[in-house]
């Protein structure tokens, strides 16, 4: 059978592997086998909560403009549906920034979503 040569494919994959596992602790770090499984996870991990990374802000956007509305005299439902009768096409992100910075701003917003509903 030949003799195979592979260069440095295998300590490089392996050394992939281990600065991925770098922080980790114990063995993990360390060992080839234990690292490569921690790595696997903590990749798998980290997919997952960038996905609930976005629903967690979407909620907490939400419950500011629902405290702002709240204090405008209308609830989040219906200051919703009447920015969006009215024509105001502001995201979430943007609502909620308004009700923390520029409360003032935002109570124009849920004076025109009550003369949307109202009409």
């Amino acid at each position: 059978m030949p003799r195979v040569k592979r260069g440095t494919t295998r300590r490089d994959r392996r050394k992939k592997i281990l600065k991925l596992a770098s922080g980790f602790r114990a063995t993990k770090s360390k060992l080839h086998r234990s690292a490569k499984e921690s790595v696997q996870k903590a990749l798998k991990y980290s997919m997952r909560d960038r996905r609930a990374r976005k629903r967690d802000f979407r909620r907490l956007w939400i419950v500011r403009i629902g405290a702002a509305a709240k204090l405008n005299g209308i609830s989040y439902s219906h200051l919703i549906c009447g920015l969006k009768k009215s024509g105001v096409d502001l995201d979430r992100k943007i609502l909620a920034d308004m009700a923390v910075k520029e409360p003032e701003a935002f109570a124009k917003l849920a004076e025109t979503a009550k003369h949307a509903l109202a009409a």
